[in-house]
């Protein structure tokens, strides 16, 4: 196992982490059943990946990730707790709601957590949680009083990451990427300002749906030349534990066409990356609609078109009506915007879902 250094924290992390979901048992709102591991093997599988040398742990509060926290609590008392760094997080955005789900994860971790991340931040609630008595005032007041270690900003924008490595008062970010969602990662890459924080990299797998088209080798292998402090990988069994930290995976190059290249042995695929530069002027998210229509046809039909749905009519009218076009002017791979937008509106008349 490779380790890396968690930006300025003086930690060092394994290149590769343990992802709790799918050692949740039973079900919870947001997530799909896994395999429901008891307790006891939840722990001998989290050992077994501490053994081949993974030493970062992510969980999230109950609401996400059922009892994953308290299982990996449990195993954080099987072992010598400065040995493991365990990341935790939350979905709450005013200072006082994230102060008291902290308290609530110390208490089911049994230890204070290492990392403690505002979850899922975007537009929509960035202001609050930047802002005075936000969330991030809190973390920040909750690393003072010594209740966790670091403090960091989980997100899928790189807006929202370029706003938190900017600011003192975060220590690590954590957002996705993979070798065909790696517009984001191209970004962070570039800018020096990133190299302060650490960064958690999540979906490396996109939730699984890359396993296929591509060799689990491929997909670690190819994301390894980003600077991420650590890359998670979801853990449910012995088998899944072995095979991601059992040993050293080689660097792997893909360019993007090589990735497309690839993909087309199943379909057409929309060549986003995912860069986040196609700013609308109706405010559509033309890339998570670009992404959705690619998971659709990787193995997420209901649970794509039931995202497309909640937008798209919008979009495809506003897109066919727009004469600015500023989306196009920064995209880096030069799609074609309204066509491309077009062609998920007839895949989701086809399907029936609109």
């Amino acid at each position: 196992m490779r380790y890396r250094e968690l930006g300025k924290t003086g930690l060092k992390v394994s290149e590769l982490g343990f992802g709790t979901i799918p050692i949740l048992s039973g079900h919870v709102p947001v997530l799909p059943e896994f395999f429901s591991p008891d307790t006891e093997t939840a722990v001998a599988i989290m050992k077994k990946a501490f053994d081949l040398g993974c030493n970062l742990y992510d969980t999230a509060i109950p609401e996400e990730y059922g009892d994953a926290e308290k299982k990996l609590g449990e195993f954080a008392k099987t072992i010598d707790r400065k040995r493991i760094v365990i990341s935790d997080k939350a979905r709450f955005y005013s200072g006082a709601e994230i102060y008291r789900e902290v308290l609530r994860s110390v208490e089911n971790l049994g230890t204070e957590p290492d990392i403690y991340f505002v979850h899922q931040v975007d537009e929509s609630n960035a202001d609050e949680v930047f802002g005075k008595n936000g969330a991030l005032d809190a973390l920040y007041d909750l690393k003072k009083e010594g209740k966790i270690g670091y403090t960091g900003i989980a997100s899928h924008y790189y807006n929202v990451l370029h706003r938190a490595a900017l600011d003192h008062r975060v220590d690590v970010l954590q957002g996705s990427g993979n070798i065909m969602e790696r517009g984001m990662l191209d970004r962070i890459r570039e800018e020096a300002i990133f190299e302060n924080k650490g960064f958690i990299l999540n979906k490396v797998f996109a939730a699984g749906l890359l396993i296929g088209p591509f060799s689990v080798p491929e997909l670690i292998g190819g994301i390894l030349e980003y600077p991420f402090s650590c890359a998670l990988l979801g853990i449910g069994t012995f088998e899944q534990a072995d095979m991601a930290f059992a040993g050293e995976y080689p660097f792997v190059h893909f360019s993007f066409e090589e990735v497309l290249e690839r993909l087309k042995h199943t379909f057409e695929p929309i060549g986003c990356d995912r860069c986040e530069k196609c700013v609308c002027p109706y405010g559509h998210e033309i890339h998570t609609t670009f992404r959705q229509y690619n998971y659709f046809h990787l193995g997420k039909e209901f649970w794509a078109a039931n995202k497309l749905k909640l937008d798209l009519g919008k979009t495809f009218e506003h897109c066919r009506s727009c004469t600015e076009q500023v989306c196009m002017k920064e995209c880096g791979r030069s799609i074609y915007i309204p066509e491309e937008i077009e062609r998920v509106y007839k895949l989701l008349e086809a399907y029936g879902n609109l």
